[in-house]
C-alpha cells in the first residue's frame, strides 16, 4: 500500500500546475517559454498579472504576496483551512487522477522537488546600461506618462534566461533597485524582480515621507510634485508592508498613497494601526486603481482631445 508521502509524489509527478490551474477556471494572460502569468488568484483585485508558474518546475510564485511553492502550498493556500494530505486529495479529484498502488516512479528525470518557496534565479543580469539607451523602454515609460521623471531613477537591465537546452533569451527592460540590490524590471510585456525582493527608500534629509507600493506610482507622484522635497519609500510590494513600517517610524510626517483596491486598502489599514498619525492621501486619485491610472488616463484624454482639435496652420 502506498504512504501519504508516496502517494503526494505520483500526484506531483502526474499533474502540470498549468492543467490544475485550468481546470479551476484560471488560464495565462502571458507566457514565456517555461514560466505563464495569470492574474493573481489568491490576491482580490490583481489589476496585472503578477502570479507566474513555472511548468517545468512545477512550481508558482505570487509576486504581490511575496510567496511561492509548489502544487500543494497553493492548494492550501486557495482553500484556507486544508492540511497537506487533503491538499493532497483535492488536488486528486479536481485534476479526476486515479492513484493505483502499483507506481512506477520516474527514477531517470523526476521533477525538481522544492525544499523553499522562493522564485528559482534561472536568470543571469549581462549588463547595466544608463536610462534612454533603448527606444522601446523610452516609448514605454512615455505610455507609462513617466519618462521624463525616470532619467534619475531608472536604469536599463540587460539579462538573459536559460532553459532546460541551456539556450539562452536575451531580455530588457527598465530597473529600479531595491535596497538589497535586487531590481524590479518592467516592460510592456513583463513585470517581475530579479534578484532578493526588498523595499527602496530614497532619503531627502527631511522627517516627510511619501510612501508608494510600486515605482510607477512614485514616478507618477514626482512627475506631480517635482519640488517635493520629502523622502520617499517605494514597498515594492505589500508583502513587504511590515519592512516599510520599521522603516517609516523614523519619520515624523507619512503621506500614503497606496492603490484603491482591496488589497492596497487592507494595507492602508494595517499601516494606520502601526502608525496612525499617516495620513492616507489616495484621494487625489479617486476613480482610478493606483496613481499611475491616473496619469495614463489623463494622457489618454490629451491625445484624444489632440485629435479632435488639431492645430492647423494659418
Amino acid at each position: 500500500m502506498l504512504s501519504n508521502s508516496d502517494k503526494a509524489l505520483v500526484v506531483k509527478e502526474q499533474v502540470s500546475m498549468m492543467d490544475f490551474l485550468s481546470r479551476l477556471g484560471f488560464h495565462p494572460k502571458k507566457t514565456y517559454g517555461n514560466e505563464a502569468m495569470y492574474i493573481s488568484m489568491v490576491r482580490d483585485s490583481d489589476a496585472n498579472p503578477s502570479f507566474s508558474v513555472n511548468e517545468k518546475l512545477g512550481a508558482w510564485y505570487d509576486h504581490g504576496m511575496g510567496k511561492g511553492g509548489d502544487i500543494f502550498d497553493f492548494a492550501m493556500l486557495y482553500w484556507k483551512g486544508l492540511k497537506f494530505q487533503e491538499a493532497v486529495e483535492k488536488v486528486r479529484q479536481v485534476c479526476n487522477l486515479p492513484i493505483s498502488e502499483q507506481v512506477t516512479f520516474n527514477k531517470i528525470n523526476p521533477r525538481p522537488r522544492l525544499k523553499v518557496a522562493v522564485k528559482l534565479p534561472n536568470y543571469q543580469i549581462q549588463e547595466i546600461k544608463p536610462f534612454g539607451s533603448s527606444e522601446a523602454i523610452n516609448a514605454y515609460l512615455r505610455s507609462r506618462g513617466v519618462f521624463d521623471v525616470a532619467s534619475t531613477q531608472l536604469a536599463e537591465v540587460h539579462y538573459y534566461v536559460e532553459d532546460e537546452k541551456k539556450q539562452r533569451k536575451q531580455f530588457f527592460a527598465a530597473g529600479w533597485m531595491n535596497e538589497l540590490g535586487g531590481w524590479e524590471v518592467r516592460n510592456k510585456y513583463f513585470k517581475g524582480c530579479l534578484g532578493k525582493k526588498a523595499i527602496t527608500l530614497i532619503p531627502r534629509g527631511a522627517k516627510k515621507l511619501a510612501v508608494f507600493e510600486g515605482f510607477f506610482n512614485y514616478l507618477s507622484w514626482l512627475r506631480d510634485n517635482p519640488g517635493h522635497g520629502r523622502s520617499a519609500l517605494v514597498l515594492n510590494s505589500l508583502a513587504l508592508i511590515d519592512s516599510g513600517i520599521e522603516k517609516a517610524k523614523a519619520f515624523a510626517e507619512i503621506d500614503l498613497y497606496l492603490d484603491r483596491d482591496t488589497s492596497g486598502y487592507n494595507a492602508v489599514r494595517t499601516w494606520l494601526k502601526a502608525l496612525p498619525y499617516s495620513t492616507d492621501r489616495s484621494g487625489i486619485y479617486l476613480g482610478y486603481n493606483d496613481y499611475n491610472d491616473k496619469i495614463t488616463a489623463d494622457l489618454r484624454k490629451e491625445r484624444r482631445q489632440g485629435f479632435q482639435n488639431p492645430v492647423r496652420s494659418p
